[in-house]
C-alpha cells in the first residue's frame, strides 16, 4: 500500500472554493474599511483609491447574500473554520466544533455572526491551514 489513506482526509463540510471566495471577499471588505476616503483623492491609482467602494466591487451585502445561500451545514462549517483559525478548536476537535457551530447557528444569521469577527478572511484561511490545506492554492 502506498500513499496516504483517503480516510485520513477531513471533510470540511464546505468546498474550498466557497471558503476561498468568502476569504477573498472578506479581505477585500477589510481593506476597504482600512483605507481612508481622503487618501483616494490624492492619487486615483493609489491603493486607497483602488479599494474604495465601486458599484461593481464586492460589497458587504453581497457577502451576506453569499453566506445566506449556503446550507446550514456549510454555514456551521464556516463558523467552525473561523473558530479553528482563531485557535478555539484544534483540527482534532473538528466534529465537536461543527456540532457546536450548528447548534449555535440554528435560527440565527450566520453572516451577521461571521462578519462581526475581526479579520474573518484571515481566520478562515488559518482554519483551513490547520488541516494542512491552503486557500491560496484554490483556483479562482
Amino acid at each position: 500500500m502506498s500513499g496516504t489513506p483517503d480516510d485520513d482526509e477531513v471533510d470540511l463540510g464546505i468546498s474550498l472554493e466557497a471558503v476561498a471566495a468568502i476569504v477573498d471577499h472578506a479581505r477585500a471588505l477589510q481593506g476597504k474599511e482600512e483605507s481612508a476616503p481622503e487618501q483616494a483623492t490624492e492619487d486615483d491609482n493609489s491603493e486607497a483609491a483602488l479599494l474604495q467602494e465601486d458599484p461593481d466591487d464586492l460589497t458587504e451585502a453581497s457577502l451576506r447574500a453569499f453566506i445566506a445561500e449556503l446550507n446550514e451545514d456549510e454555514q456551521a462549517s464556516l463558523i467552525a473554520l473561523a473558530w479553528t483559525g482563531r485557535g478555539d478548536y484544534s483540527p482534532e476537535e473538528w466534529d465537536e466544533a461543527r456540532a457546536l457551530a450548528a447548534e449555535r447557528n440554528e435560527g440565527r444569521d450566520a453572516a451577521e455572526y461571521l462578519l462581526a469577527m475581526d479579520n474573518l478572511g484571515d481566520l478562515l484561511a488559518e482554519g483551513v491551514a490547520a488541516f494542512g490545506l491552503s486557500i491560496e492554492e484554490v483556483e479562482r
